[in-house]
């Protein structure tokens, strides 16, 4: 079966723009905001700010708009990302290496527990605070701590083979950062994160502006 995608609808997508715009809104000191400000930062329309914010449950005041507090407390609630997930990273190579050093996962719920890989010289490593362990380990590990979620950064080769190894080690969801269309079986969410198209979207942007002021 082909792998089931998570985050189609436009309004879930936009959430995470919403909420990093709320924080630096409290940060400058505000209080309250409203949807028309809310769409004109994100460049949207106001009634597509409203629609978008119904589904987390929350309503603002008319003529006040939203506490920024109690909108941040709703999206977190929506998304899940008021309670800490626990994660693995399968693939310690650079691309892992920098998904384990991003310290911005923790504003968003995500806690990565370890990382694995099939090379001896990162055994024990210690990388953003996540340790390195052997892959033969993985079960093991997610057996003890009831972990669900894997992010997959291995080489394209060992993509789907990985994905089958934590697929059978219970793992509901893998957040997938190679090129390769994994399989899995119903139960099992994928969300990929293909770099080469949002390259190809890049570089035809640029080509076309390019082109255009010519």
């Amino acid at each position: 079966m082909a792998e089931k995608q998570v985050g189609k609808l436009p309004s879930v997508r936009r959430l995470p723009l919403y909420l990093r715009l709320l924080r630096e809104q409290r940060a400058a000191g505000r209080d309250v905001v409203s949807s028309s400000h809310l769409a004109s930062e994100l460049d949207i329309l106001q009634i597509q700010v409203k629609k978008d914010l119904e589904i987390t449950g929350i309503s603002g005041k008319p003529g006040v708009g939203f506490q920024i507090d109690e909108l941040i407390a709703a999206i977190e609630a929506y998304l899940g990302w008021n309670n800490t997930t626990d994660a693995v990273v399968v693939g310690a190579g650079h691309l892992g290496q920098a998904l384990m050093g991003y310290q911005g996962f923790k504003f968003y719920g995500l806690n990565i527990v370890a990382a694995f890989d099939v090379d001896p010289e990162l055994y024990g490593r210690s990388i953003g605070g996540v340790q390195v362990l052997p892959l033969s380990k993985l079960e093991d590990l997610l057996g003890r701590l009831h972990i669900h979620l894997a992010v997959l950064s291995v080489p394209a080769d060992f993509a789907q083979s990985s994905c089958d190894r934590l697929v059978a080690a219970g793992i509901k969801g893998i957040w997938n950062f190679t090129p390769i269309r994994l399989a899995t079986p119903g139960g099992v969410i994928v969300r990929s994160e293909d770099l080469a198209v949002g390259l190809a979207e890049l570089s035809l942007g640029i080509k076309n502006l390019i082109g255009g002021a010519r």
